[in-house]
Formats: C-alpha cells, structure tokens, sequence
C-alpha cells in the first residue's frame, strides 16, 4: 500500500473510531453532570482523582483521566487539571472538601485534552508545563476542545483550551516543604513532565504509564516512549500514579506499558517491512494479555492509523 493512500485509511480509522464512540455513547441522566469526584488519600499530603479506564463518551464526561493534588505547608499543588471546565470547577469543590488552603500551582504534564481543559478554572493561579506541552496546547487545543465537546456533549459546555502560562525546566522545586523533583521526558508526546515528591516517595507519571488500560499513542514516538520508561526505572519511588489507571507501589505498570508498546512497535515493523496492507494489520488478533485490557482492540486499531505510515515510509526510505 502507497504511504499516501495508508494516510487516507488512517484518517478514515480515526474519523470512524470517533463517531463510533459517540454513536454508542450512553447520554448522562438529566441535570446529573456530576463526576463524583471523591478525593482517596495515597500518602500523607497526597489526595487522587482516579479515572474511568474508558474513552471519552457521554456518560462519563471525559473522566478517563487520574488527577492529583498535594497539600503543601503554603497551599495546594495540583496536579493535572482534568477533562474540562466543569470537572475542574469540581475538583476546586472537592480540594476545599479537604483543606482550607488555596490552590498555588497547577502543572499540566502533557498537552492531550484531559489533562489540561480545566485550566480556564485556575485563571488566578500559576499554571506550568514543558514549553513543548505549552506549544501543543496552543496549536491543538482548540481542536481538542471541538472533539471532546463531540464525544462528551454537554459537559464540557463553556469548557475553553487555555495553555499553561509558565514554562518550567527540569529540575529541583521546593513548595511548602515539599521538594518536587520535575523531570523532563517524551515519548507519549514531544513533552512529558514526570513529578517526584521526595517527600512522599510519590511519583506522578502521567501518561508515559498507563495500568490497566491500552496506551494511546496520537503523538507517540515509540523508541522515546521505550527510552523514558527506562528512565522512570531508576527513579527510587514508594506510590507511582500513571496517567491512566490504578496507582502501584511496584514497576508493574511500567512494565505493562513496556510490553505494550514494544508488542506494537513489532507488529508495526514486521508489517510493513513485509509489505503488508493496514487492513491487514488491523486484522490480527491481539496478544491475550493486551486483547483483556480495557480499550485494547480499539486502542491497537488508532496506533495503526497514526504510527503505521511511520514504518511504512522507513521502509521505502531503507529500499532506495
């Protein structure tokens, strides 16, 4: 198959895989529009929203995603601001539910949708990213904003794609006794900020870890995402809260995504080195271990539309 006529199947993929989503979505009750977010305390300070290991749709408002949030001697460090504005304006609720203290700082840590739409309800506190994350933001999230409003509805009405206003570089922080290490990483995109709190042996690796769920991968560059994980190994931690997923106190999530990924890089290769068709590649069974994970058959067919043109191209480059 031409590279060109791979792009216009992966499209199609994309675009399909979208519209079934919000074809099958359940709507939400009536005036409901409740996330329910109940703040679970995983060490001392340290208080996470755990998401739904599902896509988008419109019975959960995009609650796919884990956000955190840290009560510091001088105020609460948040980690990730969620879906959009009505979930952040929810999380303001359920950190008050906790502490009397403000918010002083919002870290995004990559720019995909539910980690940063609720950023418009942080306007009056400092909100930091890679300045690779910041550029994402601005250039993509206004389609971000368009396509969760179509998978989701009315959730995340009012919601708008606001970047983070500060670039932070790697590197040692200390905020209300709590001395944060900021580690620069990509892989899942060109900018993954993966936070440790010393403190707490917390380590906050937002979607460069996925437990218990299929990895996405619309900006993923396999080889660095693989390089990163083997960073976060020897990163010394006690809790490690993944983007998506159930937080562990062992490397099983790492080593999950790992395999994941690495089982995909593979078949991808294999293919198109043979010169199979996408279709093709999009008709093999899943490994047993990957086929159980929520979202894995449709997780797999979206990394064949955005990554096999990838290998594809190599492929006619390695030929010439």
């Amino acid at each position: 198959m031409s590279v060109a006529l791979s792009r216009k199947l992966a499209a199609s993929i994309c675009v399909a895989l979208m519209l079934g989503a919000a074809i099958h979505a359940s709507p939400v009750a009536a005036d409901s529009f409740d996330y329910q977010l109940v703040p679970r305390k995983i060490a001392d300070d340290t208080w996470l929203l755990v998401g739904k290991t599902e896509d988008f749709s419109r019975s959960n408002g995009g609650n796919i995603v884990n956000t955190a949030f840290v009560v510091t001697d001088d105020g609460v460090v948040v980690i990730d601001s969620g879906p959009s504005k009505r979930y952040a304006e929810q999380m303001r609720r359920a950190i008050a539910r906790i502490t009397p203290k403000p918010v002083i700082r919002v870290f995004n840590t990559h720019h995909h949708p539910d980690h940063f739409l609720g950023n418009q309800v942080f306007a009056d506190v400092p909100t930091l990213a890679l300045a690779e994350t910041i550029a994402g933001q601005r250039s993509e999230g206004g389609a971000f904003a368009d396509n969760v409003y179509r998978l989701s509805g009315d959730w995340i009405k009012g919601t708008e794609a606001v970047a983070a206003r500060e670039a932070v570089a790697p590197g040692a922080i200390v905020i209300g006794g709590h001395p944060f290490e900021l580690i620069a990483l990509a892989g899942h995109t060109q900018g993954d900020l993966v936070i440790l709190d010393r403190r707490t042996g917390v380590l906050f690796a937002g979607d460069l870890v996925f437990h218990n769920r299929a990895p996405t991968t619309p900006h993923a560059s396999i080889v660095q995402w693989l390089a990163a994980l083997h960073r976060l190994d020897a990163i010394p931690f006690k809790i490690m809260v993944p983007g998506h997923g159930e937080p562990v106190g062992d490397g099983r999530a790492v080593e999950q995504t790992r395999r994941y990924l690495r089982w995909v890089e593979s078949t991808l290769a294999l293919g198109a080195a043979r010169g199979d068709e996408m279709t093709e590649i999009l008709g093999k069974a899943l490994p047993a271990e990957f086929a159980t994970l929520p979202l894995g058959a449709e997780e797999f067919a979206r990394s064949v539309a955005h990554l096999y043109r990838r290998y594809e191209a190599g492929t006619l480059t390695r030929q010439r």
